[in-house]
C-alpha cells in the first residue's frame, strides 16, 4: 500500500509542477502560447482558473497522501514493530533484583541521620 502512495505522491508532484510552470505569473499562462486559439475555446480567463484550481487541488492532494501514508507504514497486521533488546537490556534481564531487608526502618522525620564513625588508620 505504501508503494502505491508513493507513485501517487511522485504523480502528483509532476502534475504540479507541470501545472505551475505553464501558469505564466503575469496572467497570461497558456491561453497566450497558442495564439488565440484557447480564447476561442475556452476563454482566456478560464484557462487561468481552471490551471490555478488545478495546482490548488494537487497541492492538497500531496498534503493528504503525506499525511495519511504513515498510517500503513509498520508492518503486518498493523501491529506495531518490536525493537530488538540491546546487549545491555538482556543483561539487566539476567540480573537477580536485590531486594532491602525487611528490619531496615527509615530515619525519622526532622532528625539528621547519624554521622558515620572515623576510621583510624
Amino acid at each position: 500500500m505504501l508503494i502505491v502512495f508513493g507513485i501517487l505522491i511522485i504523480l502528483a508532484c509532476v502534475l504540479l509542477g507541470f501545472f505551475v510552470l505553464i501558469q505564466n505569473p503575469k496572467g497570461g499562462g497558456l491561453s497566450g502560447s497558442f495564439g488565440g486559439i484557447g480564447n476561442q475555446v475556452i476563454g482566456v480567463r478560464q484557462t487561468t482558473d481552471v490551471l490555478e484550481k488545478g495546482t490548488w487541488i494537487l497541492a492538497a492532494l500531496i498534503a493528504v497522501l503525506c499525511l495519511t501514508a504513515p498510517f500503513f507504514i509498520g508492518g503486518k497486521g498493523g501491529s506495531t514493530n518490536q525493537l530488538e533488546q540491546t546487549a545491555i537490556e538482556k543483561q539487566m534481564g539476567k540480573m537477580p533484583v536485590q531486594q532491602a531487608p525487611a528490619n531496615t526502618a527509615p530515619a525519622p522525620q526532622g532528625q539528621p541521620a547519624p554521622a558515620p564513625a572515623p576510621q583510624g588508620n
